[in-house]
């Protein structure tokens, strides 16, 4: 299991919080059906995507790219100290996971010039803060946090209807710190990160693409959380905003990738989580490296 690619002269880390069962396949994928699923259990139990209880298998991590000119951390993962009743493996956690995995990639907080979310969800904007002092901090003190307009937009209204307690512990404190920058889809950072609206999980949902001139890689987000997603893009699961948006936003990824050299991180596909998109008999698959 690789933690460390290259692609480029791109230089990309995981950092894993978490890689643990999650929720049964045929309920965080409402349209997918039990003979479906018996047809691709051997495949996904070999690639370590499912247990014997048919539960999925994700990874719950933050990527660290470090371009030719900065150090980005993409998607802040779970974070600690944050009440998510929810979620028990989520909830008021204080393990040390996180910080050690940073650590063993060769980083400090100190070294993140950018945070970049792909959507404002719980599991990608928990660390993003740490409670000091019974105040949520920014984590990353030298670091400017980048958030897509349309996303923060859409949790600002939801969370003036409704508290939306992630919004509230882990992204107004960085825009009370003075620290946000809240963008618009052709914000780019230097000429080595872009934004790709992929929306559908979430209404301002984006991947962003890395590589001087081209894509060099990809991170995708939530645009697909199981590799079952790539052989058939038209599954979009429970927790997306607009299914019918994510899936045709998810075709179109696929076939944007299919076939080049572009390597795909992915948010949430069990490790190795990285891998090329090829066309296959059915659908797509993301080929594994590293």
């Amino acid at each position: 299991m690789s933690l460390k690619l290259t692609a480029g002269d791109l230089t990309i880390h995981r950092i894993i919080e978490q890689e643990t069962t999650f929720l049964p396949a045929l309920d965080l994928l409402p349209g997918l059906t039990p003979e479906r699923l018996a047809e691709n259990r051997p495949w996904m139990k070999k690639a370590g995507a499912i247990d014997d209880n048919d539960v999925l298998i994700l990874c719950f991590q933050s990527y660290i790219v470090k371009t030719p000119h900065h150090t980005i951390l993409i998607d802040s993962c779970i974070g600690n100290d944050k009440p998510r009743p929810l979620r028990p493996k989520w909830n008021m956690k204080t393990d040390d996971t996180y910080m050690r995995g940073l650590k063993a990639a060769g980083f400090s907080v100190g070294d993140i010039d950018f945070v970049m979310c792909t959507h404002l969800h719980v599991d990608h904007v928990g660390w993003n803060t740490r409670l000091e002092n019974g105040r949520w901090v920014p984590t990353f003190p030298k670091a400017r946090y980048v958030f897509a307009r349309s996303e923060f937009d859409y949790w600002t209204e939801q969370n003036a209807k409704t508290p939306v307690p992630p919004f509230g512990d882990s992204v107004l404190p960085i825009v009370e710190a003075g620290k946000a920058e809240i963008v618009t889809n052709d914000h780019g950072i230097g000429d080595h990160a872009r934004i790709l609206p992929t929306p559908g999980h979430t209404p301002g949902h984006v991947a962003f693409t890395f590589g001087k001139a081209k894509d060099v890689a990809v991170f995708s987000g939530d645009l697909m959380h199981t590799r079952l997603q790539t052989h058939y893009p038209e599954l979009s699961p429970k927790f997306d905003v607009d299914p019918a948006q994510a899936a045709t936003t998810r075709k179109s990824f696929l076939e944007r990738y299919c076939d080049t050299d572009t390597l795909c991180c992915t948010a949430h596909f069990p490790s190795p989580s990285a891998g090329k998109i090829r066309r296959s008999d059915v659908g797509f698959t993301c080929e594994a490296v590293g």
